[in-house]
């Protein structure tokens, strides 16, 4: 008698290459933003994925190319949302605008921003979170330099004041997101413009240091 179609089991179909390098990538993910590059491994990137670590190192040649590929997708993502913010208008606003996307940012990709800000390793070639800091800062860079134009200050400082701006709003992101995204992420975003903003507006022409004077 033949056996009851009921009682039939269909094979579980095999990954494509497509789709077995996402669920790499993705479980990769995770474990750097649990424990870092040092902390992870291949090893577990394979347990995790129930395949042999040779299949990781056909994928992407090692652990460093790995945690490439998924330091790029986060780079890609955030860079995308901030060139979809800042949009035209005043000077105050783009500022605005460029806060709340980082906070964004933190909000919607916890892990993707813990990667970020996580020492690279030696050697690493791929893009990181002062990549993004440094493209960030060239666009708010333009905003300053004609604020200081019309302050009298010297425009040419303008790039160091745009690093100071945008690694304060990464640095206080790290504290939000330690805080458990607390307060509000507009509050937070409020306080950083207050902040960046009034003290561009008392900027003096020539600071110098106090203790040296």
């Amino acid at each position: 008698m033949a056996p009851s179609s009921s009682r039939r089991t269909t094979p579980r179909s095999r990954m494509t290459a497509a789709e077995r390098r996402e669920q790499l990538i993705e479980i990769a993910r995770t474990l750097f933003a649990e424990r870092g590059f040092d902390g992870a491994s291949v090893e577990e990137v394979a347990s995790r994925a129930e395949v042999s670590k040779p299949v990781v190192y056909e994928h992407f040649g090692g652990k460093e190319g790995l945690y490439a590929v998924v330091v790029d997708r986060e780079v890609t993502v955030l860079l995308a949302m901030m060139r979809e913010a800042l949009t035209s208008g005043t000077s105050r606003a783009l500022m605005e605008q460029a806060t709340l996307t980082l906070l964004d940012y933190i909000e919607q990709q916890p892990d993707g921003f813990r990667i970020l800000v996580r020492d690279s390793p030696i050697g690493s070639q791929g893009a990181s979170f002062q990549s993004i800091i440094g493209d960030t800062a060239s666009r708010v860079e333009g905003i300053l330099v004609d604020q200081f134009k019309k302050r009298g200050l010297d425009h040419k400082t303008a790039p160091m004041y745009a690093q100071m701006l945008v690694g304060m709003v990464g640095t206080t992101g790290q504290w939000w997101l330690s805080a458990d995204r607390k307060p509000d992420k507009r509050v937070v975003a409020a306080h950083l413009v207050n902040l960046a903003w009034n003290g561009l507006s008392g900027l003096e022409k020539k600071p110098g240091l106090v203790s040296e004077g």
